[in-house]
């Protein structure tokens, strides 16, 4: 699976150990920053905004957005056409991002979930598939509301 990932100074850590345990698993992955070793503060815009676009495009099948909450990343990628990212903070909110949601970028809070509780996350949400039925008929009408307020 092809993941693109950023985040900010706040994830900019638990970002690095995101990156091992994806490259490990043998993903590719895209990291669009910010770099580990910066100390910088940054825009989460800025990130959210490059992992979106290659969601959104089909450039990447799925993102990884890692700020202090998660929160901010989310609010920026679910502005892009085709996106529907999902803050994850335990199991569940991992799983049913994907079977009931079909999330395609998972953000993470950095100052909210530990190392390893992110990487279980991580394990969760890539190996969980969108169920049929009226979960696959709701984000139809959740892309039909997108697409209308495009034009």
């Amino acid at each position: 699976m092809k993941i693109a990932i950023a985040a900010d100074h706040a994830g900019r850590e638990l970002k690095s150990y995101v990156i091992d345990f994806l490259t490990l698993t043998n993903h590719q992955v895209l990291d669009y920053g910010v770099a580990a070793d910066s100390s910088a503060s940054v825009d989460y815009p800025d990130y959210a905004d490059i992992v979106a676009s290659e969601v959104s495009a089909g450039r990447c099948d799925r993102g990884i957005l890692i700020c202090g909450t998660g929160i901010g990343m989310c609010m920026t990628a679910n502005k892009f056409p085709g996106v529907r990212a999902a803050v994850v903070c335990d199991e569940f909110t991992a799983r049913m991002s994907r079977a009931h949601n079909d999330s395609n970028i998972m953000c993470l809070g950095s100052r909210i979930v530990n190392y390893q509780r992110a990487i279980d996350f991580v394990k969760i949400w890539l190996a969980a598939e969108c169920e049929e039925g009226r979960h696959r008929s709701r984000i139809g009408k959740v892309t039909a509301i997108e697409k209308r307020l495009a034009q």
